[in-house]
């Protein structure tokens, strides 16, 4: 079912975390991404038909954008017990098919997610120079079986914004997805889950 992402206000500051890697060769923390010009963290999955939609457009739009001194990771905050194809080992499978030259962290707790209020995936958090919350929203207009090819239009002029010190124009439209498939009890609060 399709879920839009929650609105979060605006200057909030990024929440702190420290996440092992898919691939079990580290960690990374909030801290090591900090100190960029602009930072994206993108929730996340493998199984997801919206993400699979925009995966190859979102590891080439990193791609560009890492250059320009844009942060960027992936987390997948899914229940791997009841979806398996977000596994760890699934999650490098994807990293690798989509091109992926960022990290793509588990949040095996999903303590993260509820830290950021994420409720679907993708779910895109763009956060400026001193790591406060600049835009959430949508990659782009495209959406799985639309005539639409994702480019990241969206979220491409909201990064530039950024990056120039600007500030992202609103409204924002949400991000459209997967809900995220929380374990028994770590269900967000109703007024998160739009």
């Amino acid at each position: 079912m399709a879920t839009d992402s929650a609105p979060t206000a605006l200057g909030t500051p990024a929440p702190e975390f420290e996440l092992p890697t898919a691939d079990g060769m580290g960690s990374v923390s909030l801290a090591d991404l900090c100190d960029s010009s602009a930072l994206l963290v993108a929730f996340l999955s493998n199984h997801c038909p919206y993400v699979q939609h925009v995966e190859r457009a979102l590891g080439e739009f990193a791609a560009e954008y890492m250059e320009k001194g844009l942060a960027v990771v992936g987390i997948c905050s899914n229940d791997v017990e009841d979806y398996p194809e977000d596994a760890p080992e699934e999650m490098v499978g994807q990293a690798r098919r989509a091109g992926f030259g960022f990290p793509y962290l588990v949040d095996e707790s999903q303590e993260v997610a509820r830290a950021f209020g994420a409720v679907c995936t993708p779910d895109f958090f763009l956060y400026d120079g001193g790591c406060r919350l600049a835009y959430r929203g949508q990659f782009d207009d495209s959406r799985p079986h639309s005539a639409v090819t994702p480019t990241g239009e969206t979220l491409r002029a909201a990064v530039d914004a950024v990056l120039r010190g600007e500030t992202v124009p609103v409204p924002h439209l949400p991000s459209v997805g997967c809900s995220i498939k929380w374990k028994p009890g770590n269900e967000p609060p109703v007024h998160l889950m739009l």
